[in-house]
C-alpha cells in the first residue's frame, strides 16, 4: 500500500514541479499538441469514412435485410476501436514525437535534484529510432493483456467488476514503463533492465501509473498531465526506485544510478 502511495505521491510532485516552472509546462505541451491534432483529424477521417469501410468489410451481408443496421453497428464499432486504440497509444506516440523536448524538461527536473547522472550518451537519431523501437515493442505487450481483457469484459459480473480493475492496473504500468524510459536511458538501462526494476517496485510503478491512466482518460486531459507525468517520473527514477548499481566509467564517475 505505501508503494501505491508513493507512486501517485511522484505523480503529484511532478505537477508540483511544472505549477513552479510554467515555462518548462508549456514547453511540455507543444508535442502533446502536435499528438492531439494528429489523433483529431485521424478520428475525424476515420469517422467520415466509417460507414465506406464497414461496407468494404461486409460483402456477405449484401443480400441481408438488415444490412444498413449490420454495417452501421460495424461502423460504430470500427469508430470506437480507433477511440480506444487513441487512447492506449498517446503516450507513446507523444513521447516520440517529443523526444527532445520531453529530454529536456527531464533533465531540467534532474538537475534541480542535484545535478545529472553520468549516463550514455546517444546521438538523437539512434535514441529516437530506439525510442520508436521500444515503444511498438511496449504496444505489443499491452494488446496482448488488453485484447483478452476486453474480451472478458463481456463476461457477466466480472467483466462488469473485476476485468475494469485490472485494466487499469495493466494499462498504469505500462504508462510507467513509457514515462520512466526517458530517465533510465539516461542512465544507460535498456528496455528489459528497465522492465526488471519496475517489476521489483511493483507499487511504486502501478501506483504512478494508475492515477495517470486514470487523469489521461478525461478529454485532453493528457495533453495538459503531459509535462508533469515526465517530471514526476524523472523524480521517482531518481528518489523512489531501487536502481542497480552501475560499473563505474573511465572518468571516474558513476554509470548510472540515482544520480548526484
Amino acid at each position: 500500500m505505501n508503494g501505491l502511495l508513493d507512486g501517485v505521491g511522484y505523480f503529484f510532485r511532478g505537477f508540483g514541479w511544472v505549477v513552479r516552472h510554467p515555462r518548462w509546462w508549456f514547453f511540455g505541451l507543444i508535442p502533446g499538441l502536435i499528438a492531439m491534432v494528429l489523433y483529431i483529424v485521424a478520428l475525424v477521417l476515420l469517422g467520415m469514412h466509417a460507414s465506406s469501410i464497414a461496407e468494404w468489410m461486409t460483402p456477405f451481408a449484401d443480400d441481408w435485410g438488415i444490412r444498413d443496421a449490420f454495417r452501421v453497428f460495424v461502423g460504430v464499432v470500427l469508430f470506437v476501436g480507433g477511440l480506444a486504440l487513441a487512447v492506449l497509444t498517446f503516450t507513446a506516440v507523444a513521447l516520440a514525437i517529443g523526444e527532445p523536448f520531453y529530454e529536456k524538461l527531464s533533465e531540467k527536473v534532474e538537475g534541480d535534484l542535484g545535478g545529472l547522472p553520468e549516463g550514455v550518451d546517444l546521438p538523437f537519431w539512434r535514441s529516437f529510432l530506439r525510442s520508436i523501437r521500444d515503444s511498438l515493442i511496449t504496444l505489443g505487450y499491452v494488446l496482448l493483456f488488453t485484447i483478452p481483457l476486453f474480451i472478458l469484459g463481456f463476461v457477466p459480473v466480472i467483466g462488469q467488476t473485476v476485468i475494469p480493475v485490472i485494466g487499469a492496473i495493466v494499462s498504469g504500468f505500462f504508462l510507467t514503463v513509457e514515462l520512466t524510459a526517458l530517465a533510465m536511458e539516461r542512465r544507460g538501462l535498456r528496455r528489459k533492465e528497465r522492465f526488471a526494476i519496475l517489476r521489483a517496485n511493483k507499487g511504486t510503478t502501478v501506483g504512478f501509473g494508475l492515477i495517470g491512466f486514470l487523469i489521461f482518460l478525461v478529454p485532453f486531459a493528457a495533453v495538459v498531465a503531459m509535462p508533469g507525468a515526465v517530471a514526476g517520473a524523472a523524480m521517482m527514477v531518481r528518489l523512489g526506485l531501487k536502481l542497480p548499481a552501475r560499473p563505474r566509467s573511465s572518468t571516474g564517475g558513476l554509470g548510472g544510478g540515482r544520480g548526484l
